[in-house]
């Protein structure tokens, strides 16, 4: 049996305490920080699986610990964010979370969502053994490494890009509505998905394309979803 280290980050310890303990019942070993620098050095010195981070915390808040995390490092985020608004949301998910929980959370649905980000995130490119590359005119889907090249330069994905990266280039040519890519990447019914789902296209297409608004790979079709060109 896998054992797990989640990451939990808040500035109160009320709550790294209730989440520890919700997560220590499904087996899941917990590391605990009270800001985003603390959370830094966890990172360097432990083998985390997944980071709960908090939006408002001294020092250093969520979204800037995510946008460092990212640099080095592919792992899940879940973000917690105490606002309704979508900005932190939004913002999140622009700098490389992979989900949002809004406070006050149903502590199962935390652990769920937790649950289900790790499941993706440790089979990843797992298919029978077989390596698999795709290539689209220079943008290359490595199965068995998890890789995505453009012209044969690594680009760095968090895990729900590559997944939606693998799913379009598996399927190339084929248009996906955007509650259909939710539902295949997310594993959840695709219910007002659209904003989380354009924040990821978005960001993937920064980094696959070399004009973004003027895309060669990644097509939307208006009023359907979107599709990875041949």
């Amino acid at each position: 049996m896998t054992k797990y280290n989640v990451l939990v980050v808040d500035d109160e310890k009320e709550i790294r305490d209730a989440i520890e303990i919700y997560l220590k019942n499904e087996g899941i070993t917990v590391l605990k920080a009270q800001d985003g620098i603390e959370a830094l050095e966890i990172l360097n010195e432990r083998n985390v699986h997944l980071i709960v981070l908090d939006v408002m915390m001294p020092r250093l808040d969520g979204i800037s610990a995510t946008f460092k995390i990212r640099e080095k490092q592919n792992i899940p985020i879940i973000i917690l964010s105490a606002k309704t608004e979508d900005t932190d949301k939004i913002l999140g998910l622009q700098v490389g979370a992979d989900d949002y929980v809004t406070k006050p959370f149903n502590p199962m649905e935390l652990v769920a969502r937790v649950k289900s980000q790790l499941r993706r995130y440790v089979t990843l490119g797992t298919y029978d053994g077989i390596k698999k590359v795709i290539d689209l005119n220079g943008l290359t889907l490595d199965q068995a490494a998890k890789e995505v090249c453009v012209n044969g330069e690594s680009v760095k994905l968090t895990p729900i890009e590559y997944k939606i990266v693998e799913l379009l280039m598996t399927n190339a040519g084929r248009v996906f509505s955007i509650d259909e890519i939710y539902e295949r990447v997310w594993k959840e019914p695709g219910y007002n998905a659209e904003n989380t789902v354009a924040v990821h296209i978005r960001k993937i297409r920064e980094k696959i394309e070399i004009d973004p608004k003027n895309p060669r790979y990644l097509k939307v079709v208006w009023g359907i979803g979107y599709k990875m060109e041949k």
